[in-house]
């Protein structure tokens, strides 16, 4: 079990270390020779506007800069990603530079020694990233990746909605939600989109639900000892399923993907339903993904998850991750080397610009745009503790049995107690 990744709170780590190290574009990676004929294999999740664009074209000005280096991009969707990479691991072969989030399935790869120890080759510069976001990338003091992009988990709503409702302000109380909700219901609006067929939306509800009912220190707990079938998980899970019995989900909740033209993000996109349980990320794929490409504009607004009236946890515990890059073993020199132009200033700025990335890099947070994400980015660096997502927090096997076991719940299939003990039985046998 990985228990140290997510036991740590990561308390004021957003804000700590001061000395940071501006970044150049292509400086010594401290891996070898840039310059010699290599072609780097990289594969990544932003397979849509705006970022996908963004990454060819930092790709291609980083070959005109090192001749002989060619940087060769499969752009996939992210399960299609997982069930890939999955298969290459393996194989004992990764790509180059590949997608990561971190946690337990990085730490998975480190130990059957499909990934690089950066540690050295980052020395020089990974002080001038937000600690927070390297440290789910950081396994027994050695790194093993680099985030790009941190953020949290977090509730996106359309304002116009919310008035037409009578709900007036945003629910700061689990109670106040299910209002809410009734309020939405009772106006004739979808109160909430959710990509039931992806599974991962739908556990940030039950994860989140967990923090503010048991605290971190449930969280922290069940990572160590592997043991979910606890009070605490149990109500987390009786709370969701006040939520369930409301029906507060679009039609065909059940079978919607995230990001499809249908999908939750432009259910959402469109003015479909009233609000969204997602990541920082969720305005500009609400965006990519909604008729004419638009989204909401100034009628999105962002709101934390709530309390629970009774619970261990503060409202101000953040729930969430970043986005990263890991190395494979037999990537060419010039990998780290591309992987440090990335994470460059500019090409911080420059992801920042589109909406989709909050950056990692301490000089580049001024190329924050978008309104919501600056509040997002805010409530971040207050945030008074932090878990990565769970299932990316715990080994695969978990995190997948985790997702598996909520969305049970979410279809009315299995109740409350009878999802811990699944998630029991897979984390004892890891």
């Amino acid at each position: 079990m990985n228990a140290h990744l997510s036991r740590r709170t990561l308390l004021g780590l957003l804000g700590a270390g001061a000395g940071a190290h501006l970044l150049s574009g292509c400086g010594d990676g401290g891996s070898g020779d840039p310059d010699g004929p290599q072609a780097i294999n990289w594969w990544h999740i932003q397979n849509t506007e705006p970022m996908l664009p963004v990454w060819a074209a930092m790709a291609q000005e980083y070959q005109g800069a090192h001749s002989g280096v060619t940087v060769e991009i499969q752009p996939l969707e992210n399960e299609a990603f997982k069930a890939k990479l999955t298969t290459a691991t393996q194989a004992g072969s990764p790509p180059d530079l590949f997608q990561s989030w971190g946690g337990g399935t990085l730490k998975q790869q480190v130990d059957a020694g499909l990934v690089k120890d950066l540690t050295d080759d980052v020395k020089p510069w990974i002080g001038s990233l937000l600690p927070a976001a390297v440290q789910p990338f950081t396994i027994d003091g050695k790194v093993y990746g680099v985030p790009f992009d941190v953020g949290m988990v977090g509730f996106w709503y359309n304002k116009a909605l919310f008035d037409a409702a009578g709900v007036t302000a945003p629910p700061t109380t689990w109670a106040g939600l299910l209002d809410a909700v009734r309020r939405l219901r009772a106006a004739g609006t979808v109160p909430i989109a959710l990509a039931g067929k992806e599974k991962w939306p739908g556990h940030y509800y039950w994860a989140y639900l967990a923090m503010r009912v048991g605290g971190l220190g449930a969280l922290q707990q069940a990572a160590k000892d592997g043991n979910f079938d606890t009070p605490d998980f149990v109500a987390a899970g009786e709370r969701l399923r006040e939520l369930i019995d409301l029906q507060p989900f679009q039609k065909g909740f059940l079978g919607a993907d995230y990001s499809s033209p249908d999908g939750q993000a432009a259910t959402m996109g469109n003015g479909g339903a009233a609000m969204e349980l997602m990541g920082q990320w969720a305005p500009s794929v609400q965006a990519s993904s909604s008729t004419g490409k638009k989204g909401l504009g100034d009628k999105l607004g962002f709101f934390v998850f709530p309390a629970v009236d009774g619970g261990k946890g503060s409202a101000s515990d953040a729930f969430g991750g970043g986005n990263g890059f890991a190395v494979g073993k037999d990537a060419p020199a010039a990998t780290v080397d591309f992987l440090r132009s990335l994470l460059s200033v500019d090409n911080q700025r420059r992801a920042a610009k589109t909406g989709l990335v909050l950056p990692t890099v301490r000089e580049a947070v001024d190329g924050i745009a978008d309104p919501n994400n600056k509040i997002v980015a805010q409530t971040l660096a207050g945030a008074t503790g932090f878990q990565l997502y769970l299932d990316q927090a715990y080994p695969p096997a978990v995190g997948q049995q985790v997702n598996d076991s909520v969305a049970e719940l979410f279809a009315g299939n299995k109740t409350p107690a009878q999802i811990v003990k699944d998630i029991t039985t897979v984390a004892k046998s890891q």
